[in-house]
């Protein structure tokens, strides 16, 4: 690893790894940490180039960032963990899940999308439009360079192939808003691909862990302590 992640870690327990979306930073979860790490050893990181973690000189893409969460569990010495992932933080969650399963105890994916046209088009085209007219200012303006390569995850990725999600064997909890900017049937599909997945629709927009922070910590809680045949 190129970069030392920032993160912040409160609670003793088993880990929870908690993973915000674009552009965003740990500051997103400020209802989820102090709720879970009552139970939970809590871990909230700053994806590379977000928060306060540096960008490096490793590709800036959401494969990259999965690596990236793995080199932070070895150099943590955390074998394996529950991991809730919001967004793009999801997106990362997922590919992280794929790639090691056996480091991976529950999975959250919360507004988690498989590709692109996931995302609804009266969202979507907005984030196409300024990825696209700020290609020529993007050369001599540093912000706006940051921005666009914020922008470009959200227009050129993920690519995961609905194929591949038959072969994850951890138990999964898939979340999103009834008015989320992801489409509805693309939440479902996703929950229906993943063998062991359970699927809630909560009210609200992409962002209840922010707005309805009271439902969701529930909804998350309860999917972390039930028991299932592989945890006797």
């Amino acid at each position: 690893m190129d970069i030392q992640l920032h993160y912040t870690e409160k609670g003793q327990g088993e880990p929870l790894i908690l993973l915000h979306g674009n552009g965003e930073s740990i500051d997103y979860f400020k209802y989820q940490i102090p709720y879970f790490s009552r139970k939970y050893r809590v871990i909230a990181i700053d994806t590379r180039g977000h928060g306060r973690s540096p960008r490096g000189t490793a590709p800036f893409t959401i494969s990259q960032f999965a690596d990236d969460l793995y080199d932070f569990m070895k150099l943590h010495k955390i074998e394996k963990a529950h991991i809730l992932g919001f967004s793009d933080g999801g997106n990362i969650a997922l590919i992280f899940a794929l790639r090691h399963p056996e480091m991976v105890d529950r999975l959250i994916l919360d507004g988690a999308n498989l590709c692109p046209s996931g995302v609804k088009l009266r969202a979507q085209i907005p984030i196409v439009l300024e990825y696209y007219i700020t290609v020529l200012p993007a050369h001599w303006q540093k912000k706006i360079r940051k921005r666009r390569a914020f922008l470009k995850l959200m227009v050129k990725e993920p690519h995961i192939s609905p194929k591949e999600l038959g072969k994850l064997r951890v138990p999964v909890l898939v979340i999103a808003g009834t008015r989320d900017m992801i489409r509805d049937r693309h939440t479902r599909r996703i929950a229906k691909c993943l063998p062991m997945a359970e699927l809630r629709i909560l009210p609200g927009d992409h962002f209840i862990a922010r707005r309805s922070p009271g439902r969701f910590n529930r909804t998350v809680a309860a999917f972390l302590t039930v028991s299932r045949p592989h945890d006797l």
